[in-house]
């Protein structure tokens, strides 16, 4: 075929004839002699710009655009040949044939791969093309819904300024092509802007995305739309604001959603979690709220659940909120408040001890310095003192710092409030919010020297984070070149010590009281294991900015900085106990061998299995799905269900498992912050898999396959730890908030509590329609059948004037209809949330959906009762 291929031409090649010999030798896959053919041919063309497109044009599988097809190879070799023939181009050509050469290439251009278009707008010139052809070609683009090809070429011709950018856009977000959207407006601010804002009016609370989708009726639109609920537009409309720079005023729903949920996150740390002071919380809940009404108005509302009139009066009175916009009940108690009740009373930080009280002693880590060995630096001179103690050769420093948390709200920067250098007998504070001290140059240059003196070593836990404030605070100190020497970031150590999984004992007791969650984390978790006792992180999320620090602040930022000296101390007198090297300063921050490793192993398991896994702890069942094991019992299965897999969740909770749940504005990060914390196991899919096994221990973290129904999800979870409920373990856990204590209420106690709150009138008897249940006292016959695995407390610790329980939470009363009180006898009462259940049809609805897994004895029957089938007392799974 080559011989042929050389043998002598006639002067004049007709493209027909070119064409279908290249298609013979692509039949016979004869490469080699197709591109000398080619390379050959193009020369003895008569027209070859005008044959080349004939050429494309009638070449099979055109449309596909793939390199694999003939027409690609066509037109890179002709690129190749026109590299040497530069005198072959439309300049010599009369104006009405470029155009319709361009025309031509066009139609082309729609279908063709990027590096295919490449080459047909550089030989064609369709960077000149007449606006109003191009104009035309792209909206036929459009009508025939390939918006996609539409915006590339769009992009390869600079076009899209001539172009609306809703018609370009909206189509390719509705069909999951954001990032060809978020691409076409790049580079273009004023498109940029339109488009965040665009996507911003979908976050409206009543906004219809079905108004949207009828202005393109014809469009094809996939059958999941998981990327436009609000959640994701959220996170995707933050990450553009940060790439494009745009301005929070031009995002105000989103503004307000982050807002709002971090208030809400902020009541469920006070009301809820209990581990946020009062201090802390008020200072945080006004930093988020602001000057916004709406939030102000959620603020009093989501305390008049939690709090009662008083304190939701208190709140309304501060934020001089006017009379329509309150309940009137709320605006009564407002009115009636005493002078010295009108205020939210402010904290006493000033009649603080600086030596904290006995219990705080034998719960916490306790720095071993007295008061005067602490040094606040705000002046000049003070930073003198403070160099001449830190900046010594050979220096061991403990380094933390704190900064005003921001909740993510939009727009926030995270700037350095205080910086905390500790030595073995001092700690110096370093006030970056006194007035004119965080721009003086001489702390600006000590935080240079410091850094980059390799002479001193710098511990940190995380330091990262640190870091990032810092370059925040101080742009001056990224801009310029910064040489970081000397630093050891603890966070690596305890990475490692966490993989070798050597067992040393404590220094302190056996048993550490932590408080009522006993859950340690991070730096504190790595205090408690070497020296017994943790942390106390009460004032983590105080308002560092604030001037004066309370004394508890203060305690909190020196032992954060000091301890690190402890611990150094601890690990490098004898490091091979920890599995370490002899050096501590040796452990890399990158990724280990073992890391790397387990990184190609998952790239491999990936291909061969939906389901991915670690090789599971001993305490949550087998290795392998059906495999042998004790087994396991739901309340021995602990885990933390991603936000992408809430129903799995309810589910797994609804059979009595210990489930957690992300919220659906939490990080995926938060769930290996929470296995860490609380021993849980991840429960997760997709891409978040790879990043949070890496944070967890082996074992710790399984992935689903998210196309699966919930319920076949959780069926998958509990074989494959061998976990085997019974019907007892149904409902032993609330469904709304995980706890698993109840309290049961006799329904003459529960009319009694309805009438006293207005939602049952003083006349009203509903006529029992069975034998009057027991009294308070005397309940225990009447418990549910998951009673045994449930704590039960006393009636008697409800509040009887408010109703709520010990932790604040009030009953929710307002779910109990009158109409079900002639037939539940007794009524079971959540004590941390209020939630009221009583028993009903979907008890037997999950024992049905769950049959083939729930363990039965042998002779037991259960049957469902559906004289209730009314009583809807669980949500929705």
């Amino acid at each position: 075929m080559a011989q042929r291929a050389a043998e002598p031409q006639e002067a004049g090649v007709d493209a027909t004839a070119l064409r279908d010999e290249l298609l013979e030798l692509w039949s016979l896959k004869d490469m080699k002699s197709f591109h000398f053919v080619a390379l050959q041919r193009f020369s003895k063309l008569s027209e070859p710009l005008e044959d080349l497109l004939m050429i494309l044009e009638s070449c099979p599988g055109k449309q596909k655009g793939r390199s694999s097809t003939i027409g690609y190879w066509v037109l890179h070799d002709f690129h190749t040949w026109l590299k040497e023939h530069p005198q072959v181009n439309l300049s010599s050509l009369p104006k009405h044939q470029i155009g319709s050469f361009q025309r031509r290439a066009l139609s082309l251009v729609s279908d063709a791969q990027p590096n295919l278009m490449d080459h047909l707008i550089e030989i064609y010139q369709l960077s000149s093309c007449d606006l109003a052809v191009l104009r035309k070609h792209i909206e036929s683009l459009q009508y025939l819904n390939c918006y996609k090809e539409a915006a590339a070429l769009a992009m390869k011709l600079n076009f899209q300024n001539e172009l609306d950018m809703e018609e370009m856009c909206i189509p390719l977000i509705l069909q999951d092509k954001v990032v060809v959207a978020e691409s076409f407006v790049s580079g273009h601010s004023h498109l940029e802007q339109q488009l965040v804002t665009m996507l911003d009016s979908w976050c409206q609370p009543n906004f219809d995305l079905e108004n949207v989708r009828r202005r393109f009726p014809r469009l094809p639109l996939p059958k999941r739309s998981d990327h436009l609920q609000t959640k994701i537009l959220s996170k995707y409309i933050l990450r553009l604001m940060e790439k494009f720079r745009i301005d929070q005023s031009l995002v105000p729903n989103v503004a307000y959603k982050r807002r709002l949920d971090s208030l809400r996150y902020l009541m469920y740390k006070r009301f809820v979690e209990k581990t946020m002071s009062e201090e802390n919380w008020c200072d945080n809940v006004q930093v988020v709220v602001a000057d916004d009404m709406e939030l102000q108005v959620q603020l009093v509302m989501i305390l008049l659940k939690y709090e009662g009139l008083e304190k939701a009066s208190q709140w309304s009175l501060r934020y001089n909120l006017p009379r329509n916009r309150l309940p009137y009940s709320l605006w009564e108690t407002q009115q009636s408040l005493p002078t010295h009740l009108q205020q939210v009373s402010p904290s006493d930080s000033e009649s603080e001890d600086w030596e904290p009280c006995q219990s705080h002693r034998q719960k916490f880590y306790q720095v071993p310095l007295p008061k005067n060995h602490v040094h606040f630096v705000d002046t000049p001179d003070a930073l003198h003192r403070c160099q001449s103690v830190i900046l010594k050769e050979g220096a061991v420093v403990g380094v933390d710092m704190e900064w005003q948390p921001m909740f993510g709200i939009v727009g926030s920067t995270q700037r350095v409030a205080l910086i905390q250098l500790a030595v073995s007998d001092h700690v110096f504070l370093l006030d970056v919010c006194a007035d004119g001290f965080c721009h003086h140059p001489e702390l600006v240059d000590f935080i240079r020297k410091f850094l980059s003196d390799g002479n001193i070593l710098k511990l940190g836990y995380g330091m990262s984070g640190d870091l990032q404030c810092l370059f925040a605070t101080w742009p001056q100190l990224a801009k310029e070149p910064l040489k970081m020497v000397g630093m050891l970031d603890l966070l690596n150590i305890h990475k490692k010590i966490q993989r070798c999984k050597v067992v040393h004992p404590q220094t302190g007791p056996s048993e550490v009281l932590v408080g009522e969650n006993g859950a340690e984390r991070g730096l504190s978790l790595l205090v408690q294991k070497l020296m017994g006792r943790p942390l106390d992180k009460t004032e983590q999320l105080s308002n560092w900015e604030r001037r004066p620090l309370r004394v508890s602040q203060i305690r909190y930022a020196v032992a954060d900085a000091y301890c690190l000296l402890d611990v150094f101390s601890i690990l490098s007198s004898d490091p091979a106990s920890f599995g370490l090297p002899a050096d501590l300063r040796s452990i890399s921050t990158g990724q280990s061998d073992k890391s790397k490793d387990r990184k190609q192993k998952d790239k491999r398991d990936k291909q061969t299995s939906n389901t991915k896994e670690c090789e599971p702890s001993p305490r949550v069942g087998p290795s392998q799905v059906g495999g042998p094991g004790p087994a396991v019992a739901p309340q021995q299965l602990r885990v933390v269900c991603d936000n992408m897999l809430q129903g799995l969740g309810r589910y797994l909770r609804s059979l009595g498992v210990d489930v957690v749940m992300l919220e659906n504005d939490d990080d995926h990060r938060v769930a290996a912050k929470l296995a860490q914390a609380e021993g849980r196991v991840i429960l997760t899919s997709g891409q978040p898999f790879n990043t949070l096994r890496s944070q967890v221990a082996e074992g710790r973290c399984l992935s689903l396959d998210c196309s699966e129904k919930a319920r076949d999800q959780a069926v998958r979870v509990l074989r494959h730890f061998n976990v085997q409920p019974t019907p007892n373990d149904i409902f032993s856990r609330c469904q709304a908030c995980n706890s698993d204590q109840y309290v049961a209420i006799p329904r003459d106690d529960m009319i009694r509590m309805l009438k006293q709150k207005g939602f049952l009138t003083d006349d009203a008897n509903p006529t029992p329609q069975e034998d009057k249940p027991p009294t308070a006292d005397a309940t225990a016959p009447w418990l549910p059948r998951y009673a045994p695995q449930c704590r039960w407390a006393s009636l008697s610790s409800l509040d009887p004037d408010t109703l709520s329980f010990p932790g604040g939470s009030p009953l929710q009363l307002h779910t109990v209809h009158p109409a079900v009180l002639p037939r539940i006898p007794v009524f079971y009462v959540c004590t941390r949330c209020g939630k009221i259940f009583w028993d009903g049809s979907h008890f037997g609805r999950v024992l049905t959906m769950f049959q083939d897994v729930l363990n039965v004895s042998d002779g037991e029957e259960w049957e469902v009762d559906d004289d209730n089938k009314d009583s809807l007392t669980l949500p929705p799974l």
